[in-house]
């Protein structure tokens, strides 16, 4: 997955506490195995292979998470599009490295989500162009957290919080009192932004602090606008706050790369989300029906 996976879970006995927090654990490594864009058999990197050449048949969780990202692109106006890889997988921010203009250009029009052709009848995909890639790094993450949510309820959990990277999902409240969950200040690793008492919701944060590296002054991170093939610079996090991991990951990455006045606009008309924006000059902005007396700044 990329990053740390965290959960706190209460159980009725010190083996059921064991067995769900293992439960979990091999849910994310499932995913991982099935959806990561660096490991060469996972299900995905197969897809970046054949798709350019043909239909390729994949499995029904898979077609329909590329179902729902489709869907966010349209909704998002392509703010939000898992074909961003065409360009963003030429990006290694460990080593420090980054394509050039040219290079950048020259790839450009294969960022665009209508290059993907979802067949429901066959439950396959095929790319119109041959140089798209895509990732799911803007969604996955929320996919696997609502995943392991559902696995806990099944497993009689009612109080539980999951963590994968700036993903959470919260099942019932921290046994009698509200789990608080903070929003990291994105320039101080130690100090959070903002803390939320939140209860049976879900919270995701983008934040261009995840993955960067910085040269010459300016940082390079790994939320690309899709119209430029380069990192968004308007606002330094994105925290979106709804009942769905998954719809809060990808909203999340959407209103990042919006900047504030879209994004804020796009979740106004969002019903059952809120979110809350961190500008690049370090403003705070909450959407209109975000109550403003749960914030503790």
């Amino acid at each position: 997955m990329g990053t740390n996976i965290h959960t706190e879970i209460w159980a009725t006995s010190p083996q059921l506490g064991h067995a769900a927090v293992e439960a979990v654990m091999q849910e994310m490594q499932r995913i991982n195995q099935l959806m990561s864009p660096y490991i060469d058999s996972s299900e995905l990197s197969k897809v970046n292979r054949l798709a350019p050449h043909s239909e390729v048949p994949v499995s029904s969780e898979l077609f329909e998470l590329l179902q729902l990202s489709v869907g966010l692109s349209e909704e998002t106006q392509g703010a939000f599009d898992i074909t961003f890889a065409s360009v963003g997988y030429l990006y290694d921010y460990r080593q420090k490295q980054r394509p050039d203009s040219q290079t950048i250009k020259s790839l450009l029009d294969a960022i665009n989500y209508r290059h993907l052709q979802l067949n429901p009848d066959t439950q396959s995909v095929a790319f119109t162009h041959p140089k798209v890639k895509i990732d799911l790094g803007g969604i996955a993450k929320g996919h696997a957290v609502d995943n392991a949510l559902s696995i806990l309820k099944n497993m009689g959990i009612e109080h539980a919080l999951v963590t994968a990277g700036g993903d959470t999902g919260l099942l019932g409240d921290r046994n009698g009192r509200p789990w608080t969950v903070g929003i990291r200040d994105p320039r101080n690793h130690q100090k959070q932004a903002v803390v939320l008492p939140l209860e049976n919701t879900a919270m995701s944060t983008s934040g261009d602090y995840e993955r960067y590296f910085e040269e010459d002054g300016k940082r390079y991170h790994h939320i690309l606008s899709p119209k430029s093939g380069e990192s968004s610079y308007e606002v330094q996090s994105v925290t979106i706050i709804g009942p769905r991991s998954t719809l809060n990951d990808g909203l999340s990455t959407a209103v990042f790369v919006l900047g504030v006045k879209k994004g804020i606009n796009l979740i106004n008309r969002t019903r059952g989300y809120e979110a809350i924006i961190l500008d690049n000059q370090r403003r705070l902005h909450y959407s209109r029906s975000f109550e403003a007396v749960n914030v503790q700044n």
